[in-house]
């Protein structure tokens, strides 16, 4: 399972937080205020394929006008960046490869419905789904 301290890690660490993030508590605080809008950039360059555009990823997330506007994102959005710095953490951990878990999280699974793992984990309940998956190859299940 991942740390809190993995997930600070995707999310820029302290560099990009402005401070240690010791605790689920300091991460659900620091979201509640809304993280730097840097903590998407950072998510995004870390899990979407080299030669392709993060600006996507991170438009799918803060509409691109607002983005521009805005230092910090909101609480909602501040959510959905953490909801996905906690599965890239996940796959991370479990492949031990940024590259591997990037790989996993970009192709399409059949236990989804064809999609990839990273589309599906932009809601909540999709990333519950991506997480039970992950779990399962945690302990011995194939995928």
């Amino acid at each position: 399972m991942e740390t809190v301290e993995r997930v600070a890690e995707v999310l820029g660490g302290r560099s990009v937080l402005r401070g240690r993030v010791q605790t689920w508590g300091d991460l659900d605080r620091l979201v509640r205020a809304g993280l730097p809008k840097r903590s998407l950039q950072v998510v995004a360059d870390r899990v979407i394929e080299p030669k392709t555009a993060a600006n996507r990823f991170v438009y799918s997330i803060v509409p691109p006008a607002t983005f521009k506007r805005r230092s910090r994102l909101s609480a909602e959005e501040s959510a959905r960046t953490e909801r996905l710095a906690r599965v890239i953490a996940f796959a991370e951990a479990l492949w031990g490869s940024t590259s591997e878990a990037r790989e996993f999280l970009n192709r399409p699974h059949p236990l989804l419905d064809g999609e990839s793992p990273l589309h599906v984990a932009r809601t909540e309940i999709g990333a519950r789904r991506v997480e039970g998956m992950l779990n399962d190859v945690e302990h011995g299940l194939p995928l």
